[in-house]
């Protein structure tokens, strides 16, 4: 089967790793022939507070993606990645929340010389309440990685 796309790019922090990760990652795959997954880096990351390592959070996604071999894992220092310097992405998927930054690659990207991305945005997964599952919702303890309540 073709896909849309040779190369997509997606990144996150992948904290607590759920339903809303997983969506945005499972798109990523259904539309591209090779995905380039950055994770944020300890120092980078650790701006949102207390999250896994990124470490931890990068073997989570080797874990869910172990029956897949068209994808590489980097770590992100910046919220722009690899995005600012390697050409030959097709799409980047984000969700909803950083929509505004794919955006703002494009626009670096168009400056630079580039090519723009497709932008591709996922809608949030909700939670059994109704608002987006989060990490820091799970975090907090008001949600389990599949949106449901914990009383």
């Amino acid at each position: 089967m073709t896909k849309k796309y040779k190369k997509v790019v997606v990144g996150g922090t992948f904290d607590k790793f759920h339903n809303g990760h997983r969506k945005l990652l499972e798109t990523a795959f259904e539309i591209g022939e090779f995905v380039e997954i950055g994770v944020t880096s300890d120092e980078f990351g650790g701006l949102k507070g207390n999250i896994d390592t990124c470490q931890v959070r990068m073997g989570n996604l080797r874990n869910f993606f172990k029956n897949y071999d068209n994808y590489h894992i980097s770590r992100l220092d910046n919220k722009y990645g690899p995005t600012l310097s390697v050409e030959d992405f097709d799409a980047i998927v984000v969700s909803e929340e950083t929509e505004p930054t794919a955006v703002e690659i494009n626009q670096i990207r168009f400056e630079k010389g580039m090519h723009p991305l497709d932008i591709v945005v996922v809608s949030f997964v909700l939670a059994d309440d109704g608002v987006p599952i989060s990490s820091t919702r799970i975090r907090k303890g008001e949600i389990d990685k599949k949106g449901n309540l914990i009383q």
